[in-house]
């Protein structure tokens, strides 16, 4: 009997062992962890340092991308010279430009990022309802919403820009699309990601005395996850303030138009009269959102 008692628990103890060994990382499976016996006869483990090894790999990824990308640090030296010189016209901007060919081009930039945030945060709300796990229980359709979300929030403004100009022809109308799309993608993904964490306990209570989904959710959700959804939209209005300046590169109207002319013609004291405008625009909206925010919380 003592012999199968024993045979036993050596059993039971190469399985603990192989268990542990299992959850060894693969680090301490390479360099064993140093043993030190402390002066009260213990000994405990000490794991090898991962700095040099994660240090070595920093420089071998910089490296490659080094080489990849031909950075040259020489070249940044030598070219310096133009660097100040174009910087030089850029700070002494051409103050006469602003009314003759500023102002127009602002305006629409700043109507195109309005109107394209209002479209994105209006759609984004239903968008984020569906693709939350705790309010759609069809697992189909919850995975086909995030699915949609991710291609949304995968493609860049510009490149939306540039496709949507292609089919609605250029100008403004494509630039707000495409600053709705953006937008639809962002709110969608960080209101769902809040709605996941809400207390559901009033929802619940509400559809087991016969409200609607909808009922429930607009009176026991909403008044939980508007502050952060008007938080998201502010935000959100900040970030196509600066991205629509330059979606007239590809011809999506805005100050990117007028940024292109100016470039192309070397007339970099234009481009700075444009640069200091669209500057006290987005310095003015970040005063108005960072008020309301405030308000909200």
């Amino acid at each position: 009997m003592e012999v199968e008692e024993r045979g036993h628990l050596e059993r039971v103890r190469a399985r603990e062992a192989a268990a542990q060994a299992q959850h060894v990382p693969l680090f301490d499976r390479i360099l064993k962890p140093k043993t030190i016996t402390l002066d009260n006869g213990h000994s405990v483990a000490k794991p090898a340092s991962r700095t040099p090894f994660i240090l070595g790999f920093m420089v071998i990824i910089v490296a490659i991308a080094i080489r990849a990308t031909g950075f040259s640090l020489t070249a940044i030296i030598n070219r310096s010279s133009e660097l100040t010189v174009i910087l030089g016209q850029v700070l002494t901007p051409n103050w006469a430009f602003i009314p003759e060919r500023v102002i127009g081009p602002l305006i629409e930039t700043v109507q195109m990022s309005i109107t394209g945030t209002l479209a994105g945060c209006a759609v984004g709300l239903p968008i984020a309802i569906l693709s939350s796990s705790n309010i759609n229980r069809n697992r189909p359709t919850l995975l086909f919403f995030r699915f949609v979300l991710s291609i949304i929030r995968s493609i860049p403004t510009l490149i939306y820009a540039l496709i949507l100009a292609l089919i609605f022809s250029l100008g403004a109308f494509a630039g707000t699309v495409a600053i709705a799309l953006f937008t639809l993608g962002i709110v969608a993904k960080m209101l769902y990601e809040a709605i996941e964490t809400i207390d559901m306990g009033p929802y619940e209570a509400m559809q087991s005395f016969g409200s609607t989904t909808f009922e429930a959710f607009w009176s026991a959700c909403m008044p939980q996850i508007l502050p952060i959804y008007l938080d998201s939209c502010l935000y959100c209005f900040e970030l196509n303030v600066r991205a629509s300046a330059i979606l007239g590169y590809v011809g999506a109207g805005g100050l990117g138009v007028l940024i292109s002319e100016r470039t192309g013609l070397r007339r970099y004291h234009d481009v700075g009269a444009i640069i200091v405008s669209l500057f006290l625009v987005v310095w003015l909206i970040d005063l108005v959102s960072d008020y309301l925010r405030s308000k909200l919380q």
